[in-house]
């Protein structure tokens, strides 16, 4: 079964930290270029971050620049997302998804990724 499963979402504090993962299983994930997408109650989703499938070009939403990290190890069919300097605003549902090409698309489009995982929760509150 093919399936992309997201961990590691919780409660934080503003300026705290937290890293996402996003495990494969029934498929590779080397071949694809990984985004992570959010969506905050009420709001659409949107991109935040990609990384193509070598791992060596990655972009990022000009919201979270220079605070999350995206990064990733093929040999664990892993992706993941590291958020630092966390804000309330950076609350939302937080999905990996798998693009159907090596590079990253751009712009960072939903309909480019053909397979998702169902989310984490990420809540930055105090």
């Amino acid at each position: 079964q093919l399936q992309l499963v997201e961990s590691g979402g919780g409660l934080v504090q503003p300026g705290g930290s937290l890293r996402l993962s996003c495990a494969a299983s029934g498929f590779t994930l080397r071949y694809y270029a990984i985004g992570w997408f959010r969506q905050a109650p009420g709001k659409e989703r949107e991109g935040v971050s990609c990384i193509s499938s070598s791992g060596g070009s990655t972009n990022y939403a000009d919201s979270v620049k220079g605070r999350f990290t995206i990064s990733r190890e093929n040999a664990k069919n892993t992706v993941y997302l590291q958020m630092n300097s966390l804000k309330p605003e950076d609350t939302a549902i937080y999905y990996c998804a798998a693009a159907g090409r090596s590079s990253c698309p751009i712009p960072m489009t939903e309909y480019e990724y053909f397979y998702w995982g169902q989310g984490t929760q990420v809540t930055v509150s105090s």
